[in-house]
């Protein structure tokens, strides 16, 4: 679905967002007229991307009508329900999204307000609104025919489905495909005057446009604009780099042989050409740990650009980035109550050092703070921090450099799946002498503290 913003994106990069809401003349005037210009510029583009023309393309012009019902076709499709539930979940666990916050609707929203025209792998088909202003044409035919032009030779979408299930290569692979796409829209309106593999390093934000132009999109969470916007101004800086790395667009095509694994060697291309990839993460077994009164929703990672959103939810943006810059890999999984709804969030991320993890776990016992205002029962230990809430328990812990996260639990689910990592003992919770009588029952009955996870429990030692 992110593609299905190309256009909206591109308008916005060009700075034409607002001639886009002039009237264009009625379809019928112009398809002749249309589909002329979209053939000399696939040929335009064939020719400067490098890419033969392998089979005819279909073209058309839409009206908004069809468009929306399109694009709430293809939202449908596109994820099944219980993962867009799970992606919902997981972003208002993580302090991304607030409680219920109507997701769906605000996505056809945005996807709706201003969409000029897009490709469609599946059909193979290019088609442009016909509210798009004649001067803005050729633009977005630019963007999207290469992406057609990839499609006959890498077949995109299967590609990016290749990475399925790890959510963070999936958005890698979108961001090779929109940041390329860029590029060559911007080689495509230089007119064969310079091309981007011969410019300086740039901020990408430079060629933005109004915001305001697209109100539902400006308005929209940040993370939500953050994850729309990443494939295409980290891609293209991704895609300049490449380009600069060989022999210009040739070359490029190397990185459908072997794509990025992640948002980190987009937001970092030197690691993708030093071949530098993240740990493996695993999670902890929680069978016999968590009951079964929970289900598991997803699991997966976060990626250093997901990271990085969580930090910037609540921290400032040169901190989070230096912070997330230590990113070495994660996992995480979401659980929920089958009874009472309530989550369960298990993540464990690996930082480039000691160090790294250290300051990782200022920072996030920070963040947890602020995410939960009613905290009782606070411990602070070097390296151990955990409190509860009304409605569960909070703890983050640090070894090496590797962190383990858990929210929605109870110590002694924390103790066993930090066991379960092959950890060392954590710290013994301080007990009043009224509760030295459980002291030495805290393993031996864990069970039942376990099922009933969320809820207050009584002080137990490692």
């Amino acid at each position: 679905m992110k593609r299905i913003l190309a256009f909206m994106v591109a308008l916005l990069f060009l700075g034409t967002g607002a001639a886009a809401q002039k009237i264009a003349p009625p379809a019928s005037a112009q398809s002749e007229e249309f589909l002329q210009a979209a053939d000399e510029v696939l040929a335009e583009m064939s020719k400067l991307i490098s890419l033969p023309i392998l089979s005819p393309l279909k073209k058309s012009i839409r009206s908004r009508e069809e468009i929306r019902a399109y694009l709430l076709q293809k939202m449908k499709e596109d994820k099944d329900a219980d993962k867009r539930y799970a992606d919902q979940k997981t972003m208002e666990k993580f302090g991304l999204l607030p409680k219920d916050y109507p997701l769906d609707q605000v996505l056809v929203k945005v996807l709706t307000e201003q969409i000029a025209g897009l490709y469609d792998p599946d059909s193979q088909e290019f088609f442009i609104a016909d509210w798009t202003s004649p001067a803005d044409e050729r633009s977005v035919m630019s963007h999207e025919l290469t992406h057609a032009l990839q499609d006959q030779h890498f077949h995109i979408d299967k590609w990016t489905d290749a990475a399925k299930p790890n959510d963070d290569g999936e958005l890698a692979r979108d961001a090779v495909l929109e940041g390329s796409a860029m590029a060559a829209m911007l080689d495509y309106e230089l007119g064969g005057k310079g091309s981007i593999r011969d410019l300086g390093d740039f901020d990408p934000g430079i060629l933005m446009g109004d915001m305001d132009s697209s109100p539902e999109l400006s308005k929209a969470p940040k993370v939500l604009q953050d994850e729309l916007m990443f494939p295409y101004i980290a891609g293209i800086r991704f895609t300049q780099h490449i380009l600069k790395a060989g022999n210009g667009w040739p070359d490029f095509y190397k990185v459908f042989d072997k794509p990025p694994v992640s948002t980190q060697q987009i937001m970092h291309p030197e690691m993708y050409l030093q071949g530098t990839v993240p740990a493996k993460v695993e999670l902890p077994a929680t069978k016999g740990v968590v009951s079964t009164e929970w289900k598991k929703l997803d699991e997966n990672d976060m990626g250093e650009f997901g990271i990085l959103e969580i930090l910037k939810q609540f921290l400032p943006k040169d901190r989070s980035e230096t912070l997330a810059a230590a990113w070495a890999g994660d996992r995480y999984a979401i659980f929920e109550n089958q009874k009472n709804k309530r989550t369960l969030l298990e993540f464990r991320i690996h930082l480039a050092s000691d160090a790294g993890a250290a300051r990782f776990f200022g920072a996030y016992s920070e963040i947890l703070e602020m995410k939960y205002d009613r905290r009782t029962n606070l411990m602070r230990r070097p390296n151990f921090f955990s409190f509860d809430t009304p409605e569960d328990g909070v703890f983050v812990r640090c070894t090496d450099n590797d962190c383990f996260i858990l929210e929605g639990g109870n110590r002694a689910m924390f103790d066993r799946l930090t066991m379960e990592l092959g950890w060392p003992a954590g710290p013994v919770v301080p007990m009043s002498p009224s509760d030295s009588h459980v002291h030495e029952t805290a393993f031996p009955v864990h069970q039942g503290l376990i099922a009933d996870a969320g809820q207050p429990t009584q002080p137990t030692a490692p």
